[in-house]
């Protein structure tokens, strides 16, 4: 081979090869945005049933249920005509309380939700804006702070009236206790969260969970004893819960056991604790 030959040779050598780097490189990129922000989706089915679970019984044939598309938000899977709204948030409102940052976007949240329809036109929407943001990349400490500032700034308005959210799943891993840190429980713990906007502890007669209540409560997956209404999220955006007595959990868990094992069998942390 000629000097010639060899030198061309040598630089389409060197083009393939930088070339071959390029597309590396972006493909790494993509996974690592994709790793950070999207999440795989639960099996359709089993995703409109865990939605269907955070709603009484009589109310869940005419809901409307949403399924989420890990690459655009939440979607409409069932269009429903009593003005009840179901789904399963795997990022919730809660993320965005307390000043500890969100590093990451955690892949294991659980959040079987429902509102009716002054809570679908309010508190749902940190819901939806939250799925869509992280669908399109956003990365996780950006959204903690935008999100905040729509709160701070009134972005996201309070219920128009009294009204209510069910989540009576037989599931739901979240935050324990999201205004002072990020440690994340699995729970059976069916409630009902009435709309309290601007309406203090104090007001309502409301007490928080004593710290050994909510350590046995991470740690059993559910209340030694279930503790009296108390309000979370104080401010235009509060909730009061009312927890269902120990009967109605049991039969729930009853009812949701093939659910359950399903869920177990996908993620270890979707197992309760025993």
């Amino acid at each position: 081979m000629n000097i010639r030959n060899y030198m061309k040779a040598y630089q389409l050598a060197a083009v393939m090869l930088g070339v071959l780097l390029y597309l590396t490189a972006s493909a790494q990129d993509r996974r690592l945005v994709k790793g950070s922000a999207i999440i795989d989706p639960l099996p359709r089915d089993l995703e409109m049933q865990l939605a269907l679970s955070a709603l009484p019984r009589h109310l869940r044939d005419n809901a409307t249920v949403y399924v989420l598309n890990p690459a655009k938000g939440f979607e409409v899977a069932r269009k429903g005509t009593n003005g009840f709204h179901a789904f399963v948030a795997r990022i919730g409102d809660d993320t965005f309380r307390g000043s500890w940052p969100l590093r990451a976007y955690r892949d294991d949240i659980l959040y079987p939700i429902s509102f009716d329809e002054a809570g679908a036109k309010a508190n749902m929407r940190v819901f939806f804006d939250a799925a869509e943001m992280q669908a399109k990349g956003t990365p996780p400490e950006e959204l903690k702070k935008m999100i905040q500032e729509r709160y701070k700034t009134h972005y996201y308005k309070p219920p128009e009236r009294a009204g209510v959210s069910y989540m009576m799943s037989p599931i739901l891993r979240t935050y324990v206790n999201s205004e002072e840190n990020e440690e994340v429980c699995t729970t059976i713990v069916p409630h009902v969260m009435h709309y309290v906007p601007n309406v203090s502890p104090e007001a309502v007669g409301a007490a928080t969970p004593a710290p050994d209540e909510l350590r046995y409560f991470c740690e059993h997956g559910h209340y030694r004893n279930n503790p009296d209404p108390f309000v979370i999220f104080h401010g235009a955006h509060g909730y009061m819960i009312q927890f269902l007595g120990v009967t109605e959990r049991e039969a729930i868990h009853k009812e949701y056991g093939g659910t359950l094992e399903r869920l177990c069998k996908i993620k270890k942390v979707w197992c309760l604790p025993q």
